[in-house]
């Protein structure tokens, strides 16, 4: 095997451009240390915590690529389309959009303020449709890209609480799948990365409140890492994700089966 060979076995996504919103924490950000490690240029987003966006950037930088640290709220149509702009007037590219950007929020449905349900809708839905929009052209220009929606187990199982979250990302399942469609031609791959307890504070109500296999815990007796969600978004973006289109993948360990 050649050195050419092994280079591009080491780091396959070398000389593409990846963004990935609200990448500062947890899945975001081993995102975006995951696409670094495999070659790609990363663009660091936030809607305001920029020391820790330049924090991770360095990191993004340690792995021997470029990164760049732009600040936007998902939600504001120029913001996004400034973002974008500036993506491609830095590195010339855009391939990979990575939609991680979301709010949790929990309360009883019958108390849910009407605000709050519209800044959950507003950021998971609007920022994903946002961010697609602007991005997708440049992708076509391209001949192709990747496009990944970060959904949650809650939509799929339903979740005490958290009718608005459930409802965003499920939400985002059907964009994924309208997209996939429309794009297709134009070598856009589109598709839904669902987590479930993936460590930390947030896991204890992953899928709080309904039937799930083994009394709601992993089968594989574990929970999960942000890294095991960050690998298959990798694998999506990555040569062996050119087959992979329309599909909502769940990254649970069994505590969700379809």
């Amino acid at each position: 095997m050649g050195v050419d060979t092994l280079d591009s076995a080491r780091r396959p996504l070398a000389g593409q451009v990846a963004l990935v919103t609200g990448s500062v924490r947890r899945i975001g950000r081993a995102t975006a240390l995951a696409l670094a490690g495999a070659g790609a240029d990363v663009v660091i987003n936030a809607r305001s915590s920029r020391d820790e966006a330049e924090a991770t950037a360095r990191e993004v930088e340690a792995l021997g690529v470029r990164a760049m640290v732009h600040l936007a709220d998902v939600t504001d149509e120029a913001a996004v389309g400034a973002m974008t702009d500036a993506v491609v007037e830095r590195f010339g590219r855009l391939d990979i959009l990575v939609n991680n950007a979301a709010i949790r929020r929990e309360g009883a449905f019958t108390e849910m303020p009407l605000a709050e349900w519209r800044e959950i809708m507003s950021v998971v839905l609007d920022g994903a449709f946002l961010c697609a929009r602007a991005a997708i052209p440049h992708m076509k220009r391209q001949g192709g890209g990747r496009i990944v929606n970060i959904g949650g187990v809650s939509a799929h199982t339903g979740a005490i609480e958290r009718a608005h979250v459930a409802t965003a990302k499920m939400g985002l399942v059907g964009l994924t799948h309208a997209l996939a469609v429309e794009f297709a031609p134009t070598g856009i791959t589109v598709n839904c990365i669902a987590p479930g307890k993936i460590g930390g504070k947030r896991s204890a109500t992953s899928g709080a409140g309904v039937a799930l296999p083994n009394g709601g815990r992993p089968l594989v007796s574990r929970e999960g890492t942000v890294d095991d969600v960050a690998a298959v978004i990798l694998t999506v973006c990555g040569p062996a994700g050119g087959f992979i289109t329309g599909q909502t993948i769940h990254v649970n360990g069994g505590l969700y089966l379809t």
